[in-house]
């Protein structure tokens, strides 16, 4: 059973390693099913014609072909949002789902719609009133041939939208609130580059200009973490709509990309400032929000085919490395989304040890290219290369010049990489010492690779030692993550003590005379279990080496007790022992015979019964003629009769309880049909007297 913790240890230490690692992996596979388990409408419908797009446009990105088919009911929602006064929001949603689903919409409707966002864009006041007509005439130019709807007046309204813009780079939602937002800055942007693309003459170049220092001044607020990756915080707390750092840097990414597509000439934005971006989106990891994914998805493929600077992302397949398997080192080169990179070649600027930063093992190493996998490899490490935690320095070099514009390669990027291997283990022994003479009283050698089960005995003027060798494949001395010598007492007692290193050689001394009171008294069986574990060590390792008969003096009057020990949950809540039970021989019962007489007997009572009423004349001549009397007394009759078989029932089947509920209903339906059949009787009697 310790043994089989080994595995669980290393599992463990490899987790702490891919989190501390912060390696960036690309759109995977995992994303994919994220969206399916994510995106699932109901009744063939989403929520809303927002998340209806969200979910097309993250299907559509990641390429998936097996999604829901919601074409017909979302067809009709998007219908009736076209042709009726929706609101403005509905209608660029049901624009930006229709773009998608190319549901079949008449051109009037086009015609009718383009008529009323012109008006709402005329009168436009507020940011989002910008936003979402502007945007919903960009849809619409996309999937109508037959409208006119270029803007005549683009700059008045590419100046009315920059005129909510402050100093920092950041916008106002609407000329009445002071407050300014990041998340706006991103849908301003989005606003001014389709004024751009509608506008039926070139904008000013000096208003774009502007817009692009604007840019530039929001770009001077991002926030940045320790591994790089940069972000936008909305900082308003009262704004129109409060966003998280994703949604916000998000909103900024499509601005960005939007304004960026739509109008010439380059914008002086690093490219390491867009490669932080990536790094920002990927480094989140899979979402568990629908929102959160769409986000991550859109502003990924948006870098991906900017006109600023495209990311590329060097990734491990592996950063945890065997030399006793002799692992290869691979690196891919790929885009945000996974897609294949131009040519170019990746280099190790160097590689040292953790710690170690002045001395380099590797330097100036190319890795070779493989196009059949598209992995860059370093085929084998140096010969004198060792276990150790590794900090290697990749640099990318791209083959074309003109590249160098059009991809950002983030300069050096460190990776922690963890050469793993199998450490020796010599000269291990455990041994009783004399507490006095620090003589040897027993000694015996330990094999910690094989299975060990020594037996030793003590008593509290002693010591116990125990000591061993690690030594990595080149020679020299292991400190391992963890070294523990625990002991256990045969009642559950456990004590656990770190067995520390120098060099090669690891060494504890148990001085019982000083543990007694940390031992509790108590004298017995301890059983010795020995742990020494390390990510990068192969052959770590928990394991019973034997136990030592422990002779310790009575305890005192106020020594401290053991604590009590947890009970074991699966003697509470296991399987009880099996019960044995001899059930005594039945009673000798009488003959057939004798049990059908009883039963004949207990019939004549009811006979005597029938043959009384014979005698004494009973008959029907009372019974009434009327047609209410005479139901009354069928259902007296008939209730008398649901009695007796309900006495029956409860012979055969029923329990006490079902049958009084029913006797208590029958018994009111009996006094109720009852009373008025005897009333009825008691009024016939009467007038046959007084007549």
């Amino acid at each position: 059973m310790a043994r089989n913790l080994v595995p669980f240890l290393v599992l463990l230490f490899w987790i702490s390693i891919c989190q501390a690692a912060s390696i960036f992996q690309p759109i995977s596979d995992s994303h994919r099913n994220a969206a399916l388990e994510l995106f699932r409408p109901t009744a063939g419908v989403f929520g809303s014609l927002e998340e209806t797009h969200e979910a097309l446009r993250t299907f559509d990105i990641l390429g998936i072909q097996e999604k829901p088919d919601i074409s017909a009911a979302t067809c009709k929602s998007v219908s009736e949002a076209l042709g009726s006064s929706a609101a403005l929001k509905d209608l660029f949603y049901a624009l930006r789902v229709n773009d998608v689903l190319k549901c079949e919409i008449k051109e009037e409707v086009y015609e009718s719609i383009t008529s009323r966002l012109r008006t709402v864009l005329n009168d436009a006041r507020s940011l989002l009133d910008f936003y979402y007509s502007i945007g919903s005439l960009l849809h619409l130019k996309e999937q109508s041939s037959g409208v006119d709807l270029s803007l005549k007046d683009a700059d008045v309204i590419f100046q009315s939208i920059k005129a909510l813009s402050q100093s920092d780079g950041r916008w106002r939602y609407s000329s009445n609130n002071p407050e300014s937002s990041t998340y706006a800055a991103g849908l301003a942007l989005e606003a001014l580059a389709g004024v751009v693309s509608l506008a039926s003459s070139d904008i000013d170049q000096n208003m774009i200009g502007t817009v692009k220092n604007d840019i530039l001044k929001l770009f001077d607020s991002i926030e940045k973490y320790d591994d790089g990756a940069l972000y936008f915080e909305e900082k308003v707390i009262d704004a129109y709509e409060h966003h998280g750092p994703l949604a916000t840097t998000s909103s900024v990414v499509r601005g960005l990309t939007a304004f960026t597509a739509a109008t010439s000439g380059s914008l002086n934005l690093p490219g390491d400032t867009i490669f932080g971006l990536a790094k920002f989106f990927l480094g989140i990891g899979i979402p568990g929000d629908a929102k959160d994914l769409f986000n991550q998805i859109d502003s990924l493929a948006r870098l991906e085919t900017n006109r600023v600077s495209i990311p590329l992302i060097l990734s491990l397949p592996a950063t945890v490395l065997s030399l006793t398997k002799e692992d290869q080192l691979k690196v891919r080169v790929n885009t945000v989304l996974g897609s294949v990179a131009p040519p170019l070649t990746v280099k190790i600027v160097r590689a040292f040890l953790s710690g170690s930063k002045e001395t380099s093992v590797i330097e100036g190493q190319e890795l070779k290219y493989y196009p059949q996998t598209g992995l860059h490899i370093l085929d084998a490490f140096p010969k004198t290369f060792d276990v150790g935690n590794y900090v290697f320095v990749f640099e990318i070099a791209l083959h074309d010049s003109e590249h160098l514009d059009i991809y950002a390669t983030g300069g050096q990027i460190q990776v922690p990489i963890y050469i793993s291997g199998v450490v020796k283990i010599e000269n291990a022994e455990i041994a009783v010492l004399d507490s006095d003479l620090g003589s040897i009283e027993t000694q015996k050698k330990l094999d910690l690779v094989g299975e060990s089960a020594i037996s030793l005995a003590a008593n509290h003027l002693q010591k116990l030692r125990l000591s061993f060798q690690l030594t990595t494949p080149q020679g020299h001395g292991f400190m391992p993550h963890q070294a523990f010598l625990k002991l256990r007492h045969e009642s559950g007692v456990e004590h656990t003590f770190v067995v520390k290193g120098s060099g090669k050689k690891f060494e504890i001394i148990l001085d019982f005379l000083g543990l007694v009171e940390k031992f509790f008294y108590l004298s017995g069986r301890y059983d010795i279990q020995l742990t020494v574990g390390d990510a990068i060590m192969e052959n770590s390792f928990l394991r019973a080496i034997g136990h030592i008969d422990l002779d310790l003096p009575e305890a005192p009057e106020k020594a401290p007790r053991p604590p009590p020990q947890p009970v074991d949950p699966y003697t509470r809540y296991g399987p009880k022992a099996e019960i044995t039970h001899i059930f005594r021989a039945p009673e000798k019962r009488p003959a057939k015979e004798l049990s059908l007489i009883f039963l004949g007997l207990t019939f004549l009572p009811f006979l005597v019964f029938l043959v009384g009423l014979l005698r004494m004349g009973v008959n029907l001549k009372n019974f009434p003629t009327s047609t209410v009397p005479a139901t009354f007394a069928f259902l007296f009759h008939l209730g008398i009769a649901a009695v007796i078989l309900l006495y029956t029932f409860f012979w055969l089947k029923l329990d006490l309880f079902t049958t009084l509920k029913a006797l208590g209903i029958l018994g009111v339906f009996l006094v109720f049909v009852g009373h008025r059949t005897l009333s009825h009787l008691a009024s016939t009697s009467a007038k046959l007297k007084s007549a």
